[in-house]
């Protein structure tokens, strides 16, 4: 291997053995031998399972690299393989250097000790001498803020705080290599902010990074180059913008049409993005690859919601939710900068006074992001509905969201009780997936219409 090379994966495969019952093991390890010396075909009791599939790519010492790719796509199993805590099937793994991986942070960690002198083992581990855990030691400590809990046993820990000691080991110790298993979620928001800060501090002194995130703004933001997973197979290898632009569309796009944009990926790698030097793909090829794929309003029935919560009824019952376009046609795989139609059905079974309805978008963390009524206050609201009634309700709204899933609310409101409450009310009623598109200009969730226009105040003398 090259001496500029730190990491080298060649045709990787990883194969597990899944058994339907326990006793299937017995019989795989048996009947086989005994099947072969009555000169009978060996049978086989277990079915395979490739979470890798010959996979080949090689990170220079210095770059930084980001792997992206939906869930089961292999990401966790190739780098457990490069920390050497998993054997491949077939395939070679070189690697130049010392690694230091954030995976699952504190599994090795002993709940008997303390966390002084888990930070030695954790320590010995990753390679360091005593020595060299005694120069570090303070610098872990304080990186790891947990004051004097550090000399307490680590089975008094919260979860919190064994990661957050996990990740100060495996970060003081001056890596060549750092491998990054979506570890960047430790902790409180002031935490993680030092933990980037620490990586990038890594970075600049010059070490390899290999780094897993289903975040597209890390990988943009933290990677020279981008790796995309899929299915145990590796997709595409290009700057951090292309690959994310083709995981959005793999990730997003409607089932019947997942093989075709996966093939064309692929197509798409073979003839630009995989060269020697890596170089980005001709803008033509790009153009042409952008149009194939453009994005398109469709209807997906898979993606239905699993969160909801449904209000107890006070005499008014909604159903019937649905996205559509103004010529009617359902969707829930929108476009940003549309306009989209909500609509639902309320029956009254019992009379209502002073009733007005109204809808709620959310993100996935369930953020409130915005909604509307059909009428300010009670006073504008409707006065009385008569029991059997069927209203039809429909809200318009501009689709002016950021790539992404929300989750929709439906409520009517009237007099419960002699006071205002809800009749109905429907959380996470429905839901849909705003489809990524080649502007790349907008981030965050909401677009508010940023344009930038930049003017040279001084040009340098």
């Amino acid at each position: 291997m090259s001496s500029e090379i730190a990491i080298s994966v060649e045709n990787l495969s990883k194969c597990y053995q899944i058994y339907e019952q326990p006793r299937d093991r017995l019989k795989q390890f048996v009947m086989p031998r005994l099947q072969r010396m009555a000169r009978q075909t060996p049978k086989q009791y277990f079915r395979e399972f490739w979470a890798l599939k010959d996979v080949s790519f090689q990170v220079k010492k210095g770059e930084t690299v980001g792997i992206i790719g939906r869930n089961g796509s292999g990401k966790s199993t190739l780098l457990q393989m490069i920390c050497g805590t998993l054997n491949p099937t077939s395939g070679s793994i070189t690697t130049n250097g010392r690694i230091a991986a954030l995976l699952e942070l504190g599994s090795g960690f002993n709940p008997e000790f303390t966390g002084r002198e888990n930070v030695y083992m954790n320590g010995a581990v990753l390679g360091l001498s005593h020595e060299e855990i005694d120069q570090r030691f303070d610098k872990i400590a304080a990186f790891a803020e947990i004051g004097d809990f550090i000399e307490q046993p680590v089975k008094t820990y919260s979860s919190g705080m064994m990661v957050r000691l996990a990740f100060a080991v495996a970060i003081n110790v001056d890596p060549d290599i750092l491998i990054v298993d979506e570890a960047l979620s430790v902790g409180d928001e002031l935490f993680q902010r030092k933990c980037f800060s620490r990586i990038e501090a890594i970075r600049a002194n010059g070490a390899t990074i290999l780094f897993v995130s289903h975040s597209g703004a890390q990988i943009v933001e933290l990677c020279d180059r981008a790796v995309l997973m899929d299915a145990g197979e590796k997709l595409a290898v290009g700057t951090p913008k292309q690959i994310v632009g083709r995981y959005q569309k793999l990730l997003y796009a409607p089932p019947d049409l997942h093989s075709v944009i996966r093939e064309q990926i692929c197509f798409m790698d073979e003839n630009t993005v995989h060269t020697a030097a890596l170089d980005a793909p001709s803008h033509q090829s790009e153009l042409a690859f952008t149009q194939e794929l453009k994005p398109q309003e469709s209807f997906d029935p898979h993606l239905k919601p699993s969160s909801g919560i449904d209000y107890e009824s006070h005499g008014a019952y909604i159903s019937s939710p649905s996205i559509l376009t103004l010529a009617g046609e359902r969707v829930n795989n929108l476009l940003r900068g549309k306009t989209y139609r909500y609509t639902y059905t309320v029956h009254f079974t019992k009379s209502a006074s002073n009733v007005r309805f109204g809808m709620l978008i959310k993100t996935i963390s369930g953020v409130e992001l915005g909604g509307g009524a059909s009428a300010r206050s009670r006073l504008d609201s409707l006065t009385y509905i008569e029991a059997g009634s069927r209203y039809q309700v429909e809200f318009r709204f501009n689709c002016l969201l950021h790539t992404g899933v929300y989750f929709l609310n439906a409520g009517v409101m009237g007099d419960v009780a002699e006071s205002e409450g809800y009749l109905h009310r429907l959380i996470d009623i429905a839901m849909f997936r705003v489809l990524p598109d080649s502007d790349g200009l907008v981030t965050g969730i909401v677009d508010f219409g940023c344009y930038p226009d930049i003017a040279l105040l001084q040009a340098q003398d």
